[in-house]
């Protein structure tokens, strides 16, 4: 059985003190590989690997020669499509056409995009009067934070590892990933990848885990780790903002949402319905991004669940290389356990079931694995459980509206701010709407439609600060002023 190491300083290694732990398919709940748990002294090795490679060769690298590096890690990853592919597949168990179409190729952009970024950014510079007449020239020059701590999520493991170890490179620091211990497949295949291309050692680190009393906390308590960027729950980012607190480190953080969507009787029907469908029920429902609160114009709503509830109806259950199958497992027993109790929520809240609710009957060599239906309600008040709290699985509740303040303000009353998505063919009515709804990223007649330049982020509790593009810099560079006297 295969055996998934840290990689700490360019070497695979075994931890020290610890025991391996199982890492099991969310197709069949069977163990697949066993992964080390670094412990204390394993993280401060990579920590302190990550900080001397500051000092080293890689600190000493034009921004060129560290664009073409990255561009070569993106080739890389590109050559290796296929063992990225079944890596994640393997981790997640979602299917063949989601890992190839969007995560997988967005991993290697993130490189190639955050190369070009830093390759291409000005820098600001003033003149300025002086009492002497000879005026003074001031400028500002960006310099890495230092050692980035990554903690990513199991849900899209390499794309949004990918999001944060890109722009952290480009602007010259060096990282320390711990990724979800659900997803330690492709995270560690990167490290074979940094090998090849010839990123320095100790740039690139990889230290497998759990959060409390593991590898996270180890990592994110480390004095001479200088920033931390975390994908994932709100409890665990107020975690880690108290503990980065210590030394006034710096922190970057999407969490939970609760996205509403918004569909409007003008909307091109077909489109959000099929919009919607994605936005509720990619990923299983595994997606920060996701719909999990629905409000439908009062004239097509009950023409818009009937149609929701068609295409929920006929997703294909199996296995990520079944071709025919286009839906896969949650990804572990403990959170099928968490969303199938949001499903007995609903039910005793006196939801009305549309479709779904319930465990799909699976063939014998799947039974076990973590399957849920795609479930859709109508009937809830806003203030029940499941209407408020983020779920993270395939479900939405559908409510009717009757006008836009109604809706907005029925968007805006939940805590949090991530992402909102609006249908409708009226453009003003477009862009009030969107100007008004709470949250970081909102999309009009689309949903998940990225362009990587752009800021990305949540407000209230979805977040902290804003990444993409030139915004990532704010965060993995400090800017420096120079005051030249002439």
């Amino acid at each position: 059985m295969q055996l998934i190491k840290n990689f700490i300083n360019g070497e695979f290694v075994e931890a020290t003190g610890t025991t391996p732990f199982a890492k099991r398919s969310p197709l069949n709940n069977q163990v697949i590989a066993q992964v080390v748990e670094a412990s204390r002294a394993d993280v401060d090795a990579a920590v302190q690997a990550a900080h001397a490679a500051l000092k080293g060769e890689w600190g000493g690298l034009s921004t060129e020669r560290r664009v073409d590096l990255l561009y070569g890690v993106a080739n890389e990853i590109t050559r290796r499509f296929d063992d990225f592919v079944a890596a994640e597949m393997a981790d997640t168990g979602q299917p063949h056409h989601v890992m190839t179409s969007a995560f997988i190729p967005r991993g290697a952009a993130n490189f190639k995009v955050f190369a070009d970024v830093v390759k291409n950014v000005p820098s600001e510079s003033f003149q300025m009067a002086t009492p002497d007449g000879r005026g003074a020239l001031n400028y500002a020059i960006r310099q890495p934070k230092g050692v980035i701590g990554v903690i990513s999520p199991w849900n899209a493991p390499f794309m949004l590892m990918t999001w944060k170890v890109g722009p952290a490179l480009a602007c010259g620091n060096t990282v320390v990933v711990k990724p979800s211990e659900e997803t330690p497949l492709t995270t560690t295949l990167l490290g074979e990848v940094m090998n090849r291309v010839g990123i320095p050692k100790g740039v690139f680190n990889v230290i497998h885990g759990f959060g409390p009393d593991s590898a996270g906390e180890f990592l994110t308590q480390h004095p001479k780790v200088d920033a931390i960027t975390f994908t994932g729950e709100t409890r665990t980012g107020t975690a880690i903002m108290k503990a980065a607190a210590e030394g006034m480190r710096d922190v970057s953080f999407e969490l939970g949402g609760k996205n509403a969507g918004i569909v409007f009787a003008d909307a091109d029907f077909e489109a959000a319905v099929d919009g919607i469908f994605r936005s509720a029920f990619l990923n299983s429902g595994q997606v920060c991004l996701g719909t999990e609160r629905v409000y439908v114009e009062r004239p097509i709503f009950e023409k818009f669940v009937q149609a929701l509830k068609l295409k929920a109806e006929a997703v294909k259950f199996g296995r990520p290389d079944d071709h025919h199958a286009n839906y896969g497992p949650l990804i572990s027993a403990e959170h099928k356990q968490k969303v199938l109790s949001y499903y007995a929520k609903a039910k005793a809240e006196g939801a009305h079931i549309v479709t779904g609710g319930g465990v799909p009957e699976m063939p014998a060599d799947l039974a076990e694995g973590h399957w849920v239906q795609p479930t859709i309600w109508t009937g809830l008040p806003e203030t029940a459980s499941v209407v408020r709290e983020e779920i993270f699985g395939p479900c939405c509740h559908i409510s009717p509206f009757d006008g836009e303040d109604e809706v907005i303000n029925k968007a805006n009353a939940n805590d949090y701010g991530l992402a909102t998505t609006i249908w409708t063919t009226n453009l003003g009515r477009a862009h009030r709407v969107a100007a008004r709804v709470e949250v970081g990223i909102t999309w009009v007649n689309s949903w998940f439609l990225r362009d990587l330049r752009t800021a990305f982020g949540g407000s209230k509790q979805s977040g902290i600060g804003r990444e993409g593009g030139v915004h990532s810099l704010e965060f993995y560079t400090e800017t420096r002023n120079i005051c030249v006297k002439l």
